[in-house]
């Protein structure tokens, strides 16, 4: 190696060096500019408005006043709708996914590459809108036929999460099992086990970290859903009556009325006191799943 080309590999190393620290730290400051200004907004409400936090996150009461005298901001609604709708998706699709992570590892595994493995990924592109559509065009007519009503509900908001985070739950359960040593397999098959004792015995507990990680993810995306949700479970300002009930989560309600709300009124900073509140929890999923997967690895 002449010097001029080590001179030059030098070179292109530094650069690469460089490129990525100045990447990583535009990044850092994007991410704490995004967490600054939704706190700043968010804070507003206690802060400046006089607002409880106690009554914001407890209450059920929800009034806007125009003049910001007499307003009454209790996100308790907007907090048990979201929680409702996200955790009834995924006590569906859980089940489902990890089902399917097994068939297409497990059960039939050329099935699961050329056919299931290919649909999920269809699945993950389709845009919100047209499950919100199909939820709308479909669903809500069946569910008004079965159980009478308007059709518009609750359930019809579980269903139609159900079917978007199934893919995240299946993909993520089918590449922890994936990762199970295969000497795991062999040694159970060698001990007599049958194919499902081994699934359940063997694979299941393997994976188990993975697959947490897959359900706190589709927990996550449910959570953070708002548009196909919105078109299907009425979006009223009240506790879910049933599961028959219209409610509202908090992604609906945001997406609803930020673009109507004044800046700097009292209504406009609770939406974004809402908006902290999701960017709370979202950072709550991410320290879940990474607890989950430091104690889920296998040594």
């Amino acid at each position: 190696m002449n010097k001029r080309s080590l001179t030059s590999r030098i070179k292109n190393e530094y650069l690469g060096k460089t490129y990525a620290t100045i990447c990583g730290l535009f990044i850092i400051v994007l991410t704490l500019s995004i967490i600054f200004f939704i706190a700043s907004k968010g804070l507003s409400t206690f802060i400046k408005d006089g607002h409880s936090i106690y009554n914001f996150l407890f209450s059920g009461t929800w009034k806007i006043d125009d003049m910001g005298v007499d307003s009454k901001f209790g996100a308790l609604i907007f907090i048990a709708g979201s929680t409702i709708i996200a955790i009834g998706a995924v006590l569906i699709s859980t089940p489902l996914g990890i089902a399917l992570a097994i068939f297409m590892n497990m059960i039939s595994p050329k099935l699961g590459e050329k056919v299931l493995q290919p649909s999920m990924e269809l699945f993950v592109g389709i845009p919100s809108v047209v499950y919100g559509w199909i939820g709308i065009s479909v669903l809500v007519p069946i569910i008004k036929n079965l159980f009478g009503g308007i059709g518009i509900s609750t359930l019809a908001g579980i269903i139609v999460l159900s079917i978007m985070i199934l893919p995240t739950i299946t993909s993520i359960s089918s590449d922890a099992i994936k990762t199970i040593p295969k000497e795991y397999i062999e040694a159970s098959y060698g001990l007599g086990a049958t194919r499902w004792q081994t699934i359940i015995k063997v694979i299941i507990p393997a994976a188990k970290g993975g697959i947490s990680t897959g359900v706190v993810l589709g927990l996550a995306r449910a959570f953070g859903e708002s548009l196909a949700v919105q078109m299907v479970i009425g979006n009223s300002i009240s506790f879910p009556k049933g599961i028959l009930g219209t409610t509202s989560t908090l992604t609906s309600y945001l997406t609803m009325n930020m673009g109507d709300s004044v800046f700097g009124t009292p209504n406009n900073d609770a939406l974004w006191s809402m908006a902290l509140l999701l960017l709370v929890i979202s950072f709550s999923f991410i320290l879940i799943i990474r607890v989950i997967g430091k104690r889920g690895e296998i040594k």
